[in-house]
């Protein structure tokens, strides 16, 4: 970053601005400071001339396209600086922090693509300067969904899921700016995976289920991260609550299904399961109930299962992605606590599927159990992630697989 000084006699003609790259000279007074907006002087690294007594500051990134994705780091000639602020276009602010000998500044976060940036320094001497710059736009930006979704109360083992509409190469650098807070300090990673869809997907799942009544806030602090195959152009917030202690236990064998609720059962249901010994067969292991899709079409041909079925069902509550539901399936009655006979789901009878519907949440772990499955739930398939044990799971983390406690 080169410093440049022009000898300008006061006499003959007044003082003029002069473009220096990536340089800002500090005024004695703040009046004597030019705009550092974009558009202006200073966003194309033009400086400030003022009184006999001059101190200068860098810029590390200047002009209209400055490269995206780096700390912004401001340096002074001479004497410390006091503060610094870095103003984006919409008002928004990058914290930083001074050097131990008060010569540089340096942003905790990146400079965001497509931003104008206004920077403001002032040294122990009072005296300040404004330059200012503008980030290239992404030729590629990258977005997420979140879930659950905001303000939501959940099941105790509901996880924060994020789904990415492009690949995520940067794995480590995009976990970091996740930052999960809870009420009662739970620990909990975050793992990766690619999702069912064939996205880039990351969960974060506590070491045990949820305690009821626990506050859970997402900070994705995203803007101005390189996924690797796109840029994240803004953050994400999102939060929920877990509500109450419910647990779902589904026995295969015994044809039984029961609900929990602060450890003791509250439902007992007879159900059939998916026919044993081949692709009708269900999935054992824990399962999370992912959402309540009350009356939906279900087609055995969007599955695999050519023309089994093709009809109207009541009460469906969604476990997995490939299509297994708990819901009514009066068509079975027969086989309710005695046979497994469906094409992959848990069937029980209209009355005990009303009733267990308007009593779960979404976020209850549904665990499977017996030997007439076709094995366990993949960790994608859903939220399968309970099916792997704790340090499994923290393996899956970019970062080391490092417990976090969210405080």
């Amino acid at each position: 970053m080169s410093r440049i000084r022009r000898h300008i006699p006061l006499r003959r003609r007044p003082v003029r601005n002069a473009v220096i790259a990536g340089t800002a000279v500090l005024a004695a007074a703040l009046s004597a400071c030019s705009g550092g907006s974009g558009g202006s002087d200073d966003a194309k690294g033009g400086a400030d001339i003022a009184g006999a007594k001059k101190a200068e500051i860098a810029v590390n990134l200047t002009g209209q396209q400055a490269k995206a994705g780096e700390p912004v780091k401001v340096t002074l000639a001479g004497g410390r600086l006091q503060q610094v602020t870095v103003t984006d276009g919409k008002g928004g602010t990058l914290a930083g922090k001074i050097s131990a000998d008060g010569k540089t500044w340096t942003s905790d976060r990146n400079a965001a693509p497509g931003t104008t940036y206004a920077v403001e320094a002032k040294d122990d001497k009072g005296s300040s300067a404004k330059a200012g710059f503008a980030t290239a736009a992404a030729d590629k930006v990258n977005k997420l969904a979140l879930a659950p979704g905001k303000d939501t109360t959940v099941g105790v083992a509901q996880p924060l899921s994020i789904v990415f509409d492009h690949p995520v190469k940067n794995k480590a650098a995009v976990e970091k700016q996740l930052k999960v807070t809870t009420s009662d300090n739970t620990v909990g990673s975050w793992g990766w995976m690619e999702d069912y869809s064939g996205k880039s997907r990351v969960d974060w799942r506590p070491k045990d289920y949820w305690k009821p009544g626990t506050k859970v806030t997402l900070q994705a602090d995203l803007n101005g991260v390189d996924s690797g195959s796109g840029w994240f152009v803004k953050d994400y917030k999102t939060g929920f609550t877990v509500g109450r202690n419910q647990v779902v236990k589904v026995s295969l064998d015994n044809h039984h299904l029961k609900l929990y609720r602060d450890g003791s059962v509250v439902k007992d249901i007879p159900i059939s399961g998916g026919t044993p010994g081949g692709d009708k067969a269900s999935w054992r292991g824990k399962a999370v109930l992912m959402a309540k899709e009350g009356t939906i079409n279900m087609n055995s041909e969007t599955v695999g299962l050519g023309k089994a079925y093709d009809k109207m069902v009541d009460y469906s509550m969604r476990l997995t992605w490939s299509g297994m539901y708990a819901h009514a399936a009066p068509w079975n009655d027969a086989y309710f606590g005695n046979t497994n006979h469906s094409s992959g789901c848990i069937g029980m009878s209209d009355a005990n599927a009303k009733e267990l519907y308007g009593m779960v949440q979404p976020g209850d772990p549904f665990e499977i159990t017996g030997e007439d499955a076709k094995g366990t739930q993949a960790v994608n398939n859903g939220y399968g992630e309970w099916n792997l044990g704790w340090e499994q799971w923290q393996a899956k983390s970019a970062l080391n697989g490092a417990s976090t406690t969210a405080g």
